[in-house]
């Protein structure tokens, strides 16, 4: 089965925001843009990741999933001076048990502070993992 998720957050550039092929649903990188535009929201790091993982909530919920699903994050933070809060704001949104998680700094360029993408699983939750 392969099924595009054109639905939650969206955006004017050319990729679907997610893809499950099979019981793996992929999930294009969120940033903090409108939900309804696609157009970029600046702000502090605080409310860039928020949006960002706000507008990944949407899209995971369009497929009927949410943030237990997530198996796998990636994640891209402009600046490392904003890590600590990367990783206090994190497990508000991500309980256990956590995902698997990759973290890389400095590739944004100027327009953005996060961004993040991920990989869920349709089938269960983290937490009915054994």
């Amino acid at each position: 089965m392969l099924k595009i998720i054109n639905e939650g957050a969206k955006s004017h550039l050319p990729f679907s925001p997610g893809i499950i092929a099979g019981d793996i649903m992929y999930v294009s990188g969120q940033a903090s843009v409108d939900a309804d535009t696609g157009a970029i929201i600046e702000g502090t790091f605080e409310e860039e990741m928020r949006r960002s993982l706000e507008n990944l909530k949407q899209i995971l919920a369009a497929a009927g999933l949410s943030l237990d699903n997530v198996i796998n994050v990636k994640s891209y933070l402009a600046d490392e001076a904003d890590g600590a809060l990367y990783n206090k704001i994190y497990p508000e949104y991500f309980s256990n048990p956590l995902p698997t998680r990759s973290t890389i700094i400095g590739v944004l360029g100027t327009k953005l502070k996060f961004e993040l993408d991920c990989v869920a699983y349709v089938r269960s939750t983290r937490q009915q993992a054994e």
